[in-house]
């Protein structure tokens, strides 16, 4: 994986990733709808133990990079009124196929969270697991989310860690014990193609503190997700059990609008 200069293609690049990958999420995606605890990351860490949202119960929400929709499954069964966003029209296909299934439908948008077709001040609250939150660009995305929240409106999204982005090898996964890439100037990242060719994004805590209030945001946590005790090789290996028990694989941030 190699840093390089930010332009436009990644949104196109990304949507033909993961039109072609979307198969290979479906019946991950089925057991996540059919799960009746919200879960999250590659460690399915409980919502119990985490804390990453607030009351969801009537609530106007919008999961920004949805994939199948498990995240908004899991908002409309506890009384929110969620509205799914994703750059895939593969991965929506599967998320319209999975509201049949289960009986549980919202509204689903083919578009890029990064130009979001959505009104401003519209929603109370914007989730990323992964999704838009690694594969936008967050300079585009969070000012975005920003744009479409009310005040007091909540922010929450989970995505590789900074030290993971750090240690991860060019070339491959799971994540080494070695920095294998600068600090300084992170912010894309893209897959070779031998892997699937995406482009990824992330910043350092610094940066991502200055654009989060920036963008007009109060941050209330950065929770710094840890491997389960006993837990197994995940279906993703971005890291060995043990190497996720000694440092964050996944880092979640919490933030409130406040203007």
């Amino acid at each position: 994986m190699t840093a390089s200069e930010g332009t436009d293609d990644h949104v196109l690049v990304n949507r033909a990733s993961w039109d072609a990958d979307a198969e290979n999420w479906v019946e991950r995606g089925r057991v996540l709808w059919a799960a009746d605890d919200i879960t999250w990351g590659i460690w399915g860490v409980p919502e119990s133990e985490l804390a990453l949202l607030p009351d969801v119960d009537g609530l106007d929400a919008v999961e920004l990079g949805c994939g199948t929709g498990y995240v908004s499954s899991w908002l409309s069964r506890r009384g929110a009124r969620p509205v799914g966003l994703d750059n895939s029209g593969n991965q929506l296909t599967t998320a319209r196929t999975f509201q049949e299934e289960f009986g549980i439908r919202f509204p689903l948008i083919h578009a890029d969270a990064e130009r979001a077709p959505l009104r401003d001040a519209s929603f109370d609250l914007a989730v990323s697991e992964y999704g838009a939150a690694i594969w936008c660009d967050p300079y585009r995305w969070i000012p975005e989310a920003s744009r479409i929240l009310r005040p007091d409106g909540r922010l929450v999204f989970l995505g590789h860690s900074y030290i993971a982005m750090l240690t991860f090898p060019d070339d491959d996964l799971p994540a080494s014990e070695q920095l294998q890439r600068d600090h300084f100037g992170m912010h894309r990242f893209e897959w070779p193609e031998a892997t699937d060719g995406a482009i990824e994004f992330a910043l350092t805590h610094g940066d991502m503190i200055r654009l989060l209030r920036d963008s007009g945001f109060e941050i209330e946590d950065l929770v710094e997700v840890r491997a389960p005790e006993g837990a197994e090789m995940p279906t993703d290996p971005l890291a060995t059990p043990a190497w996720a028990r000694r440092w964050p694989i996944e880092e979640a941030w919490k933030a409130r609008k406040t203007r």
